[in-house]
């Protein structure tokens, strides 16, 4: 089994939704025996934004940074996401990369009867981090837009794990954290 490890806060060590990735990684590591997981930072690392020159095919360097990350994508079987909200939304850089794995005839397809996603059979888990409260609330931008853009794709099995009101105080901040941390479900091994 294959798992993708995407983080994309800009705050590194102080990042909540870094610290909700590696506990969840490090709990299927636990519990799923020889699980080859594969990490991308997109703070770190960032993919570039699409312009003319590369939906065009004109930045060889930019195709081939796309391709590789198609290629993790398709191969993993579980990816975990961590996502903090910017701005009521994603940071850019994520939205980068599912611009690289939104890709017509590779991870969805046009028909007569509407589009129809590719890459199906995999589990997302995205760990959110907000400052304030927002799950549930009309002014949730992320989860909705997550969850569409992974049933675009075909995956339909997206779930979240939440940290919220970090910025309220200290308090808050701990509280999220540890709620978090006592929601994450103990993977289910695959039959052998």
């Amino acid at each position: 089994m294959k798992l993708l490890h995407i983080d994309s806060s800009a705050l590194a060590a102080n990042s909540v939704s870094r610290q909700l990735t590696a506990a969840i990684v490090a709990r299927w590591q636990d519990s799923v025996p020889g699980l080859e997981v594969t990490y991308r930072d997109l703070d770190a690392d960032p993919l570039p934004h699409l312009t003319n020159a590369i939906l065009g095919g004109g930045d060889a360097a930019a195709a081939q940074a796309s391709e590789a990350a198609m290629q993790q994508f398709l191969a993993a079987d579980v990816i975990v996401l961590g996502v903090p909200r910017y701005n009521f939304g994603v940071p850019s850089t994520l939205k980068a990369w599912i611009d690289r794995v939104a890709v017509a005839g590779r991870t969805f397809k046009y028909t007569e009867n509407g589009p129809v996603g590719l890459a199906g059979g995999k589990k997302v888990i995205v760990a959110e981090a907000s400052g304030g409260e927002y799950a549930g609330t009309a002014i949730d931008f992320v989860a909705p837009y997550l969850t569409q853009v992974f049933k675009f794709l075909g995956i339909t099995d997206v779930e979240f794990i939440r940290a919220e009101r970090v910025a309220y105080s200290p308090e808050h901040k701990a509280q999220a954290i540890e709620a978090a941390l006592a929601s994450i479900p103990t993977p289910l091994r695959k039959a052998a």
